[in-house]
């Protein structure tokens, strides 16, 4: 769960380094503001941070690199809510992962999914079977 925060007014006045009009779909942030309490700017994810919730202030982005292979690939990154914006990622990457990056825009709350199969498929192979107490086998 990610949670955005508006950021706290810096000490310069916003004047003093304002880049332009914002964009009809992003706002602008103030590029001297400060992040809220316990919020950050800047926050990298990976599957070891799965469930999760953080602060990334407005203005600020999120970047996530899930590790995975050709035969267990992750699904593209999902974000639900209006927090983030997709932003471009910029780097290429090996067959089976998932790299992703939004811009966090608006005060709000946003959920970032992606997932991949429990099993490598193979032909032939079956896929995950229950093998007792909650747990699943790959065969």
């Amino acid at each position: 769960m990610i949670t955005t925060s508006e950021p706290s007014p810096a000490s310069a006045p916003p004047s003093a380094s304002a880049t332009g009009p914002a964009s009809p779909r992003q706002p602008a942030p103030d590029p001297g503001a400060k992040p809220a309490p316990g919020c950050t700017d800047h926050v990298e994810l990976t599957a070891a941070d799965s469930g999760r919730t953080l602060c990334p202030a407005v203005g600020g982005q999120v970047r996530i690199t899930l590790d995975g292979t050709k035969d267990r690939p992750w699904t593209p990154v999902k974000s639900t809510g209006t927090a983030l914006w997709a932003a471009n990622a910029g780097i290429g990457m090996p067959p089976g992962d998932a790299v992703a990056a939004f811009d966090a825009v608006t005060p709000g709350t946003a959920r970032l999914t992606s997932s991949r199969p429990l099993c490598a498929a193979h032909p032939g192979r079956s896929r995950a079977t229950p093998s007792g107490n909650g747990r699943s086998s790959c065969g």
